[in-house]
């Protein structure tokens, strides 16, 4: 009989085959924020163990017999499994003593420093990651279970990459349950039956966990019944929830908690993670791992990076309410924000308050934007929000990343919302969305006449009111202006006017549809985006991606995706890919679309070298991945933050 031997322990990855299933035990919370680690438990579901067989075709049989004779040394066997030809591939096992065991972390060879080149199913050679990590994604939403902005595309994209480079990934967001058909994103979550106590807020709030394992990631979701409720997971129809500073410390606690607990295909993370901090509702994640685990040497090799998609958000509520959040007394000073004289309500207003994101940034090991220009912005006066002075002084460690696309979904070649697909090499088709967009909004269907496109949300930070203001002069052109997105209610209502005012040349579509936004970015010629301030934008990277030619203010990460087009470079062919305009002004924006109006009218040839240059840039988010790669390395060279 051939021998047998266990070369590793292999974790069943669906959650629910584990065997058997476990609801662990609540602990009693001891001391004023209950510090008792709530990682230490005596049930564990069980193993499932892969043999490797050395031999011939008959040593699986062979082998399943040896491992049914020595059950009653070893364990008790619950049925082998097989693959299609009927080969054993591995075994349930419960260990003799009938203590059910997981593994803390995962074999050795599973987590390491490597170097990988494996191939995908085209015999393509797909790179890998030199030293893979366990990663764990914090945030508000991710796409496509939650999503009201770039948050969601970020995290629902980024941790998928990063887990197809060899990294071992959970992204952590709440289950949020509108009563409405979104609620359906979450069907293929299933209730791990792991509930645990935490302390915060006065008192011991308990959550469960529900686990979804899709694309190579575990996609963990936080359940507790203040994420159940109408409206988008911050606010409704009538603002912001007043309660979200609570939601999101739950959120914060749940995460730190869920790799040491939940035993993801038979193992946990353990302690040795990466924490991906994004934006305020994830920023006590740093300042717990500080001041409430290392303490008692729980992740002490534990790492944070904290992401700032958008600073203008930073979580600012009364001081008073700091000790709801579950961290010692001492740790204030992390937290503590004073505002200026000025932004006081009245005179006896000291203005004393706790700012989490400033926690997070003080706290954490790295800091991360989501493009380069964003991260110099941010430690500016006119960007800083107030943090400018902190960000200066954290200047070494900070960086500054630009977005990816999910170029699946966005791919004019192959798109299905659009009425005809193009590439840069056959452009064709695009004349075909523009007309067909033309058809469905109802404009005189003019190939030749400039189309111009908005997409975004209605609001001061989108730059609507420049729009507003030149939109009678714009008129007085020869073009067509379609806007889709919602907000102010004011700016709906002005959008409803205008198109009134503009029959045959105007277009306003109130709401947010995907299909209408695929089909505007497909059929527009030109993309505008007059935002006052864009910690990345990605309608713009959408848009090259198309071939739309992107109009944008000079500010943050628009200015560092969008190459102000010069005619008179390369020989006179050409270089850039759309106009960039400054200073934020109402002419400055005319001028730089009417100069796009009129290259794309006088100058075709020019034009379609733009359209070119932009759908062969690169911002794939295979391109990010090996970015924060060497962010994540940075982070492990120095010691964690211990205050």
């Amino acid at each position: 009989m051939e021998s047998l031997k266990f070369t590793s322990l292999i974790p069943c990855k669906a959650s629910v085959n584990l065997i058997p299933t476990t609801k662990f035990v609540n602990h009693e919370v001891i001391g004023q924020v209950g510090f008792v680690p709530l990682w230490k438990r005596s049930t564990r579901p069980a193993l499932r163990l892969r043999a490797q067989v050395s031999g011939g075709s008959g040593g699986a049989q062979d082998g399943a017999s040896a491992l049914e004779d020595q059950r009653e040394e070893k364990g008790v066997l619950l049925g082998a499994e097989t693959d299609s030809s009927g080969s054993v591939i591995g075994f349930n096992l419960i260990p003799s003593n009938g203590e059910l065991k997981v593994l803390d972390s995962p074999p050795e060879d599973a987590t390491s420093d490597r170097v990988d080149e494996t191939e995908d199913i085209d015999g393509k050679e797909k790179s890998k990651a030199k030293v893979t990590r366990n990663i764990v994604f914090v945030t508000a939403e991710a796409a496509p279970y939650s999503k009201t902005g770039g948050l969601g595309d970020v995290c629902g994209s980024l941790p998928i990459v990063l887990a197809a480079r060899g990294h071992r990934v959970m992204v952590v967001s709440p289950r949020y349950q509108n009563g409405a058909a979104a609620d359906k994103k979450f069907s293929g979550a299933l209730d791990l039956d792991t509930h645990i106590k935490i302390y915060c807020f006065g008192g011991d709030q308990e959550v469960a966990f529900f686990h979804e394992y899709r694309e190579g990631v575990d996609w963990v979701f936080v359940d507790h019944p203040s994420f159940h409720r109408p409206g988008n997971p911050y606010g409704d129809s009538f603002g912001a929830f007043g309660d979200n500073q609570f939601r999101f410390t739950l959120l914060c606690h749940a995460a730190c908690e869920a790799p040491l607990v939940l035993p993801l295909g038979g193992y946990t993370y353990g302690e040795k993670c990466l924490f991906m901090v994004n934006d305020w509702h994830a920023g006590l994640v740093p300042l717990l791992l500080a001041a409430k685990y290392r303490p008692y040497g729980v992740y002490k090799d534990a790492r944070s990076v904290v992401v700032i998609h958008n600073l203008a958000h930073q979580g600012v509520e009364p001081a008073v309410t700091f000790k709801n959040l579950g961290i010692p007394p001492e740790w204030y000073g992390a937290l503590e924000w004073v505002f200026p004289t000025w932004a006081r309500t009245h005179a006896l207003d000291t203005g004393e308050a706790v700012n989490i994101l400033k926690g997070a940034i003080v706290t954490s090991d790295r800091i991360l934007t989501v493009s380069e220009g964003y991260s110099w912005e941010i430690t500016t006066v006119e960007g800083g929000y107030g943090l400018n002075e902190l960000l200066s002084s954290r200047k070494s460690i900070l960086t500054g990343i630009t977005n990816g696309v999910d170029v699946v979904e966005w791919d004019p070649s192959s798109d299905v919302h659009i009425a005809s697909h193009y590439s840069a090499d056959d452009l064709s088709g695009k004349v075909q969305c523009k007309l067909a967009l033309q058809k469905e909004l109802g404009l005189p269907i003019r190939p030749d006449c400039p189309l111009i496109g908005f997409i975004g949300r209605l609001d001061y930070q989108k730059g609507i009111d420049l729009i507003q203001s030149g939109m009678p002069q714009l008129m007085e052109d020869d073009v067509q202006f379609v806007m889709l997105g919602s907000g102010d209610p004011l700016c709906e209502d002005w959008m409803r006017a205008a198109e009134a005012t503009y029959k045959d040349k105007f277009r306003g579509w109130v709401g947010f549809n995907v299909p209408v936004s695929h089909r505007i970015t497909a059929g527009c010629d030109i993309l505008l985006m007059p935002s006052r301030f864009e910690p990345c934008g990605l309608n713009q990277l959408y848009a090259m991606r198309y071939g739309t030619v992107p109009v944008v203010h000079s500010t943050g990460g628009l200015r560092d995706t969008v190459l102000n087009f010069n005619p008179y470079a390369q020989g006179g062919q050409g270089d850039g890919t759309g106009w960039t305009f400054s200073p934020l002004t109402k002419e400055s924006m005319l001028a730089a679309l009417r100069l796009a109006c009129r290259t794309f009218t006088e100058y075709k040839p020019s034009w379609e070298g733009l359209m070119k240059r932009c759908m062969e840039r690169d911002f794939t988010w295979e391109s990010a991945a090996v970015k924060y790669e060497q962010v994540f390395e940075w982070a492990f060279i120095d010691p964690p933050y211990v205050g």
